[in-house]
């Protein structure tokens, strides 16, 4: 998980954001060293389909839905009604979330490596320091999530992140930069308008065709990214990186560049820059 993972630490059924420091650090050193995916993950209950289903629909009214430190890894949870249930610490790599409910959702320190949520739903949830590693997110909904985690290599085509906050904490800095992580994924015709995805690392994606229009990027790093036919129309990329950057036929269009970094980059001439301040060759 390496150091820029960290989570908060509570009761089990309701978290808060208050005392991350110590409390974090206990979580993260014992999820640190859980079984990798497809091992026993001893000490997570591992639970069916069926119980997973049971203890969703069978929580009272008013309360919340907990799932948590549970092991349902590789697990056929297509379509299931998880909204706003407590699900943090637990695992579901390689599972078959599809088409799933996770609107509003807490998966703070989840783990999702490998699992399939195309098509599913986590409109305003809970994503901190999640592992996404490898998952398969197209069409999925993020839109309004909060997000620092790790996304990378994950299929993301068509994904909706429209006003994401994924936005480093720099509150907590206690174990490293704490940032969204969404290097050598597919973000090809992803909606990223609005979001906040300032310091992330996007290195090494492919984002050609998605719409980050009005988007607050913010020393991001798009080194060897694909910006191809992307809208960056007003978007904030001041302090940002482009090294081996491809701006091909992408609209630039007042954005703000202002104090990034440009090396090697490719097809500026063919971007369209009316109004963009910051970019190589500009007044």
């Amino acid at each position: 998980m390496g150091n820029e993972t960290l989570t908060r630490h509570g009761p089990a059924g309701l978290h808060t954001w208050a005392g991350l420091g110590l409390h974090a650090a206990a979580v993260v050193v014992a999820v640190a060293a859980a079984p990798a995916w497809g091992a026993d993950w001893s000490g997570y209950e591992r639970l069916s389909r069926e119980q997973v289903i049971e203890r969703v629909t069978g929580t009272p009214s008013g309360e919340r839905p907990t799932l948590y430190s549970k092991n349902l890894s590789g697990l056929d949870l297509s379509g299931v009604d998880f909204r706003e249930a407590n699900l943090s610490a637990s695992v579901f790599n390689g599972a078959n979330l599809k088409g799933a409910n996770l609107s509003g959702c807490d998966l703070t320190v989840a783990f999702m490596e490998g699992a399939n949520l195309a098509g599913a739903d986590l409109r305003g949830a809970i994503l901190f320091s999640t592992q996404f590693r490898g998952s398969t997110l197209a069409g999925t909904n993020l839109a309004g999530a909060r997000f620092i985690g790790d996304m990378s290599g994950a299929d993301l085509q068509g994904a909706d992140l429209s006003r994401l906050d994924g936005a480093a904490d720099m509150k907590n800095q206690s174990m490293g930069l704490m940032r969204a992580n969404i290097v050598s994924a597919n973000l090809r015709r992803a909606n990223l308008a609005g979001a906040d995805l300032s310091r992330a690392d996007l290195s090494f994606s492919v984002l050609s065709g998605a719409n980050l229009s009005g988007a607050k990027l913010f020393g991001a790093d798009f080194s060897a990214s694909d910006l191809s036919g992307a809208n960056l129309r007003g978007a904030d990329l001041g302090g940002s990186k482009f090294i081996d950057t491809d701006f091909t036929g992408a609209d630039l269009s007042n954005a703000d560049f202002t104090g990034s970094t440009f090396r090697n980059v490719k097809g500026l001439e063919k971007a369209t820059r009316t109004g963009a301040k910051g970019l190589p060759g500009s007044p």
